[in-house]
């Protein structure tokens, strides 16, 4: 899509938060199904810096249960998991039954990051193309709903980001270093990206290209798509139903609280 053309595509807020509920009352679905049959998925989210994986992972989260979908972010690996085997850390947080992790970077940040800026060696770069689609058939073959997702944005719009989070002061702890060199680097990564996807782009696990410059559209096409790779279906829930508060008992108790220590309530 054209710089100029974004405007014209836009998704308008009213239509966006409308099909937005709908899907956050399908997840909710999805995670009543998970739990009742034992479910177990992992959702690997990668992508370009400042592609919108965080705000993705935001909106499917936020109206869920933290304990079904958990969000894994990983740091830069520690001194001791630099001497682990490469995957091993990724391992450590698998789901159980009932579970449904998100990886907002994951074991890819080799074939990523890791390759452009060095952090790796040819040989561990080359070895984990190798293995990694065996790994994920192995996933697969235990049971556990693998999808991945590459969230991919065009170099104008990436720069109309990197800029926004440069001057506002609730986006700035986004801009990173890496950030800042994925910028420079834009054809390496392209580069890194089209080999990942010539290496792992698989018939078993399969990458799922998310267009990714209206971020309104992403979120929606996004969950969306993941909603389809699950067969959930309704569980019916017991009926609720409120008793009558016992009065055995009562006391004030508004004023037995009322000179501790408040909040100033400034608004």
């Amino acid at each position: 899509m054209a710089k100029g053309d974004k405007k014209k595509d836009k998704l308008s807020t009213k239509d966006y938060e409308k099909e937005l509920t709908r899907l956050q009352a399908e997840l909710v679905k999805l995670q009543l199904w998970a739990k009742a049959t034992g479910a177990r998925a992992i959702v690997v989210f990668e992508g370009r810096d400042a592609a919108g994986k965080g705000g993705v992972i935001k909106r499917i989260t936020e109206r869920v249960s933290p304990r079904v979908f958990r969000v894994v972010a990983l740091p830069a690996p520690t001194d001791r998991e630099k001497t682990q085997i490469y995957l091993q850390r990724y391992i450590a947080h698998f789901p159980a039954a009932g579970e449904i992790v998100l990886f907002d970077r994951s074991w890819y940040n080799r074939a990523g990051v890791e390759k452009v800026m060095g952090f790796c060696t040819d040989r561990e770069y080359e070895d984990f193309l190798e293995g990694a689609p065996g790994f994920e058939q192995f996933i697969i073959e235990r049971g556990i709903h693998l999808i991945k997702y590459w969230f991919d944005v065009g170099m104008d719009e990436q720069e109309d980001r990197f800029r926004s989070r440069m001057t506002d002061p609730r986006k700035v702890w986004k801009l990173s270093p890496m950030d800042l060199a994925s910028y420079d680097r834009w054809y390496d990564y392209s580069r890194a990206r089209d080999a990942m996807f010539e290496a792992t782009d698989t018939d078993h696990a399969p990458w799922n290209i998310v267009r990714a410059d209206s971020k309104k559209r992403a979120r929606v096409n996004c969950i969306t798509h993941l909603l389809a790779q699950f067969p959930y279906e309704d569980i019916p829930l017991e009926k609720i139903k409120f008793g009558k508060r016992k009065t055995k008992g009562a006391y004030d108790d508004v004023a037995s609280i009322a000179n501790r220590r408040f909040v100033p309530e400034v608004f």
